[in-house]
């Protein structure tokens, strides 16, 4: 239904912006003979004509482009398909079996009437199955195993009565995913009435909530399992970027040491586009496994954020997804921002980090501009949309942007003077702009050594830092 609405759109646009161009084509023709130099230029016409044509196709094409959304917008939330769409929204926030099994049982099976078997083929296990005689019936689970073994490898497929497959969907009874060894099937009677563009978006959101899943498990797993924290610690930085990427107009450093093996600092980079990258570091409350959990649950939700821009939507989604884990009293602090080298602008969320600046040259010397707390911390109290805000800053060829946990400036001397409130760490960011990143960054981790006597440290200290250049 939903291709079909937006090929008739596309056609109606296009047969309107046709017979547009015919009338003013026919409105701007020469009424005087060629040789008519002297009143009339036939290259007026044509130049006029091309401009008007000009403007109707972008026209046509921007009224299509919000058409297309209203009628995507329409067809998945109407209807049947209405269901699967919001099974979508609550896969969004899934992060472990039981997550899933909840979202399943209430929206699939009291709101749609559906019946559903998830099984692990690998294992040959049911990790979920309807508690109804279908999707427990022997014979019915004997006879899928048959047909779609482990080594399935077609993601989305339709079955019929007969549980074979099928490639009319108006005869289709059910459709199931195939992942990793793991089948996802739902059974109903109604299934010719789903849209077809939602089977696509159901199985990429289903193959995030297996990643979520498996990631969270494997961190719990070695916990429980194993008196190493160096493995946890281990896994833990699988999650920090093991080298910085190469980006166009941009050098990056960056420095992490935990206070202990397994720490709940953490940063990212993740180009977006030629122009644009985001760049995030943040603070998970708290030590141990519990901040460990949530410092990689930070970074994964943000990774799989389709739409990286939305910091907003972000922000909303971190912050569901720590609460979905009910840790008690975790939360995180964190600075998330979009550079953009072609605008020269840094677009952001400041959560409460007390550390982000801009370091930018002047004439009498280096200035420093910070970037201030515009959104409470996250996870841990109600926040809704209009409670982020989204700050912009100019940048200039040159611009040094640095972001730090607060050990960095907390760290004290031996007459408890916090390095933060001193001239010699203003001084010594001053002094040190002119170099590349990975340096500046070097002589800011040497001072907090020489600060704090060298004795031991007391937080984990995490630094990343961006120098545009034009």
């Amino acid at each position: 239904m939903y291709k079909t609405q937006r090929r008739i759109a596309l056609i109606t646009i296009n047969f309107i912006a046709a017979l547009a161009f015919i009338f003013i084509a026919i409105n701007l023709a020469p009424q005087t003979k060629l040789t008519d130099y002297k009143t009339y230029s036939n290259l007026f016409p044509i130049i006029v004509t091309s401009i008007l044509f000009a403007i109707l196709l972008f026209t046509s094409v921007t009224i299509f482009d919000h058409a297309r959304g209203k009628i995507e917008k329409k067809s998945m939330n109407s209807g049947a398909t209405f269901f699967l769409t919001k099974f979508i929204d609550r896969l969004r926030f899934c992060y472990s079996l039981e997550d899933f099994t909840n979202a399943v049982s209430e929206v699939l099976e009291l709101d749609a009437d559906c019946s559903v078997l998830y099984v692990d083929r690998n294992a040959n296990y049911i990790l979920y199955n309807s508690p109804n005689r279908f999707t427990n019936d022997p014979k019915i689970l004997t006879k899928l195993d048959l047909n779609y073994d482990v080594a399935w490898h077609d993601p989305i497929n339709f079955i019929g009565d007969n549980l074979g497959l099928v490639e009319n969907r108006n005869k289709a009874r059910g459709f199931f995913f195939a992942s990793d060894g793991e089948h996802f099937y739902v059974f109903n009677r109604y299934t010719y009435l789903f849209d077809t563009e939602i089977y696509e978006k159901l199985y990429e959101e289903f193959v995030r909530f297996q990643s979520r899943s498996r990631i969270i498990s494997s961190l719990s797993e070695i916990s429980e399992l194993s008196t190493e924290w160096q493995q946890l610690a281990d896994a833990q930085r699988s999650f920090i970027p093991k080298k910085l990427p190469e980006i166009k107009n941009m050098k990056l450093g960056a420095y992490f040491r935990p206070l202990i093996n397994v720490s709940g600092d953490y940063y990212t980079v993740l180009p977006i586009d030629e122009n644009k990258t985001l760049l995030m570091l943040g603070d998970v409350s708290g030590k141990g496994l519990a901040a460990a959990l949530v410092m990689g649950l930070v970074i994964n939700t943000v990774k799989i954020k389709e739409n990286k821009e939305d910091l907003v939507g972000m922000i909303i989604a971190v912050d569901a997804a720590i609460k979905g884990m009910h840790l008690q009293d975790k939360y995180t602090v964190l600075f998330i921002g979009i550079v953009d080298t072609e605008k020269m602008k840094i677009t952001y969320v400041n959560a409460s980090m007390s550390d982000p600046i801009v370091v930018t040259r002047s004439p009498d010397g280096y200035r420093i501009k910070s970037l201030s707390s515009n959104c409470s911390v996250v996870g841990i109290i109600p926040i809704e949309p209009g409670d982020v805000q989204v700050s912009e800053q100019r940048l200039f060829s040159g611009d040094l942007i640095m972001m730090a946990s607060d050990g960095v400036s907390e760290v004290m001397n031996a007459d408890k003077v916090e390095l933060g409130d001193t001239e010699l760490f203003t001084d010594t960011i001053k002094a040190s702009a002119s170099k590349d990143p990975q340096d500046f960054v070097n002589d800011i981790v040497n001072l907090v050594l020489s600060y704090n006597a060298d004795t031991r440290l007391h937080d984990d200290l995490t630094m990343l830092v961006a120098k545009v250049q034009r």
